[in-house]
């Protein structure tokens, strides 16, 4: 591809990045109430769930979701789901208090992943994550030339953009928690994490 569509796409994309959403939630949500180490797991997570759109799209299996309403139907109803188990769940462990060990009688497939599977698994649900490939990246492709490599590029400069944001706000997270770390705190910021998580969940399930 030419270096002129790959920083067009990184122009375009980095208005989207930056806008906060799940991953700016749960990176919060993570070096709160655990470290700095936890939010890189849910920065990292959530790239690698933007790569397995990028192989969606570049296989046409994302533009078969997007032009079935039954399947995409489906995959919003999983995406609030997951978001709304995540926003209780976060909820119920600020009530409990940090510091309080963690019992749960059930657990996702996924859940002992921890920071990393939350973050790939509310990207891999997320219809919005896979319209970015479907809307957005055909605009900055040659029709001419190969598109899987082409697609490859862009997910490359999106998922490098992801990192930059998300880890400095990782950053910024973790050094204002050093400053104005106390469990009133962490248990305020929990609560605030659960309720923005649940309120996706709800808008994702029910988009149109």
């Amino acid at each position: 591809m030419q270096w002129h569509q790959v920083l067009g796409f990184v122009a375009a994309v980095t208005p989207l990045t930056l806008i906060p959403g799940t991953s700016f939630t749960l990176v919060t949500q993570q070096v709160i109430v655990g470290s700095r180490s936890d939010g890189v797991l849910v920065t990292f997570g959530s790239a690698c769930g933007l790569l397995v759109h990028a192989a969606f799209a570049a296989v046409g299996l994302s533009a078969l979701v997007m032009s079935s309403a039954q399947a995409l139907t489906v995959v919003k109803i999983l995406g609030g789901i997951y978001l709304i188990w995540l926003g209780v769940t976060t909820w119920r462990s600020a009530r409990r208090g940090i510091e309080a060990p963690r019992r749960v009688r059930w657990r996702l497939p996924w859940a002992q992943l921890g920071g990393f599977g939350q973050g790939l698994w509310s990207n891999i649900l997320n219809p919005k994550a896979a319209s970015v490939y479907l809307t957005l990246v055909p605009q900055f492709l040659t029709s001419s030339r190969p598109i899987a490599p082409q697609i490859a590029t862009l997910a490359v400069a999106h998922v490098v953009v992801v990192l930059v944001w998300l880890l400095f706000w990782t950053s910024m997270v973790a050094a204002a928690r050093t400053a104005i770390d106390t469990p009133r705190f962490r248990r305020g910021m929990s609560r605030l994490a659960g309720v923005v998580l649940v309120s996706l969940g709800i808008r994702t399930a029910t988009a149109r």
